[in-house]
């Protein structure tokens, strides 16, 4: 299967018009029509049935067309980077963040880095699920922001310190609790309190002992996203570690009274001793150190 191959598949199963499809990959429409038809061979079944109006997409071509949607989409990734690469760098070092706070101090960070080290190829990804840890462990990623109770059972793995992330009760701007330098258990008393979402265990923790106390009402949420737009719709309030703050000024974040918090590191590949992974963890840190005007 051929690159050409593959846009010309994607192409028409969005169009659904050979002629359309055609014009816009800047083809003729025999030559489409050629690539279908080689590509369908190939695969040993029908991706789209032709009619006098166009082409309807067949059951399996349905779902190989979304299979093969992601597959092109990483291989442009790989190719771009791989051009990059040839052409500027000698070498790359790749980081993965899933922690909102990391876009405040991202900018300053890559700033340094590609000053010191313009020969490095620095590759940024945000993944806010579980498979973000898995890439690591398999070692296609080099850097990982993470809590330390994800890594320290792993032994393969060295972890630098970052940060205590507080927890935060999360409020509109106009909430009568937005203006609280800190805001306790009582409170709460009467408010509708959002939990779930994948919580962390350190975060659980403190949810249960608010909904125990049995002064609140409580409303599942399946995610942080939905969680602030519950917030946003005047439907309830979500306590939420300091690292999922992007810092946008939407919402106010007051600091809840808690012993309880979030200790946040880079993680590292024990074998790695290049100078790049070292001096990235050092402007992290760096970067992290001084954060008493920033909540986190």
């Amino acid at each position: 299967m051929t690159t050409k191959q593959m846009d010309c598949a994607l192409e028409l199963s969005k169009t659904l018009n050979f002629s359309r499809a055609a014009e816009n990959l800047f083809i003729s429409q025999p030559s489409l029509t050629y690539q279908i038809q080689c590509l369908e061979n190939e695969l040993g079944f029908r991706l789209f049935d032709r009619s006098g109006k166009g082409a309807d997409l067949t059951p399996a071509g349905t779902q190989f067309c979304g299979e093969l949607q992601r597959i092109r989409d990483e291989l442009k990734v790989a190719v771009e980077r791989g051009q990059n690469m040839s052409s500027r760098y000698s070498e790359a070092l790749n980081v993965c963040i899933p922690m909102r706070s990391c876009i405040y101090f991202l900018p300053q960070i890559m700033q340094k880095f590609e000053t010191v080290l313009p020969h490095v190829s620095l590759n940024i990804r945000f993944l806010y699920d579980d498979s973000r840890v898995d890439l690591f462990l398999r070692g296609e990623q080099d850097i990982l922001f993470a809590r330390e109770s994800e890594l320290k059972r792993f032994s393969n793995i060295r972890m630098a310190p970052l940060f205590h992330s507080r927890f935060y009760l999360v409020l509109r701007k106009d909430d009568p609790l937005a203006g609280r330098e800190l805001v306790t258990m009582a409170d709460l008393s009467g408010r509708t309190f959002m939990v779930g979402g994948g919580s962390p265990t350190e975060l659980i923790v403190v949810q249960k002992r608010i909904v125990e106390s049995g002064q609140v009402s409580v409303l599942n949420c399946p995610d942080h996203e939905t969680a602030l737009a519950n917030v946003a719709a005047k439907r309830g309030i979500v306590l939420t570690p300091g690292f999922t703050n992007d810092h946008n000024g939407e919402f106010e974040w007051v600091p809840f009274d808690c012993s309880e918090h979030i200790s946040c590191v880079l993680g590292y590949h024990r074998e790695d001793l290049r100078e790049s992974t070292r001096y990235f963890i050092e402007l992290a840190q760096a970067a992290y150190a001084h954060t008493d005007t920033v909540p986190l």
